[in-house]
């Protein structure tokens, strides 16, 4: 195969969940881009249909699932409904997460578990629920982050704890599911890219960790994109149980 073909997904099936907006719909964006028809999972499902217009819009197909991913049904179904739609899964693209800022002596049980639920026991329910019916040759990215790798000033105990969690569990699964299934499980950490997310420390905040970004800005979320497609392509089918940091440097800081 020339190499430039590898990176297309014509005939692919992708589920990005956390597909209504910010990074998740740069990542369904890109994979309909390279050819994919997609499996858009979210909460929001009226923001849905927005990142689902953009796919159809490079002539791919679009499916909608309204998701919660903190419920392993929930996962189930959406895959469910992408095998009724499709008849395949080739990609998974564990995005869905949530964050807070709450100092570690005021976070209540209920606040630091409702994080965890999505973004831990969310990814590990979605990921379960894809590898039940992918194919060898598929591949699933979790969404982590540099705040597991890294602080960042803000109270973060909850999410920089799930994230770091993520890491453990890609290694894990990788493991399981390699020579067994045939399925390649990876992640991606990214650093502070423009989205939906992070517009509410603009400007503050994120200025004030401007010296630790070494490429002197935050990142355009069609980089992370361009990563996700390379991790999940044949191009990189020799990369299992890994962390990708795309984080303009700031880890190494």
């Amino acid at each position: 195969m020339p190499i430039l073909e590898s990176f297309r997904y014509d005939g692919k099936v992708v589920i990005v969940t956390g597909a209504s907006s910010g990074l998740g719909v740069a990542f369904a964006q890109a994979f309909a881009e390279a050819g994919a028809d997609l499996v858009l999972a979210a909460r929001r499902t009226d923001k849905l249909a927005e990142t689902a217009r953009l796919v159809e819009a490079v002539g791919q197909r679009a499916i909608c699932v309204a998701t919660d991913v903190a419920s392993p049904q929930d996962c189930n179904a959406m895959v469910a409904a992408a095998v009724a739609a499709y008849g395949h899964v080739d990609v998974l693209v564990n995005n869905a997460g949530v964050g807070t800022a709450v100092p570690a002596l005021h976070e209540s049980p209920e606040q630091f578990t409702s994080v965890i639920e999505v973004n831990l026991y969310g990814t590990y329910w979605a990921a379960q629920a894809a590898a039940s019916v992918m194919r060898p040759g598929s591949a699933i990215i979790n969404i982590a982050s540099v705040l597991g790798l890294t602080t960042a000033g803000l109270p973060q105990a909850a999410y920089s704890s799930s994230k770091a969690a993520v890491f453990g569990l890609t290694r894990d699964l990788a493991q399981q599911w390699g020579i067994r299934k045939g399925i390649r499980v990876n992640a991606i950490a990214p650093g502070f890219f423009d989205s939906e997310m992070t517009a509410q420390y603009r400007p503050g905040y994120i200025d004030s960790l401007a010296p630790r970004f070494l490429l002197g800005r935050i990142g355009d979320p069609r980089e992370l994109a361009g990563t996700a497609l390379w991790l999940a392509s044949p191009a990189a089918g020799y990369v299992t149980g890994q962390t990708i940091s795309v984080d303009g440097g700031m880890s190494i800081t």
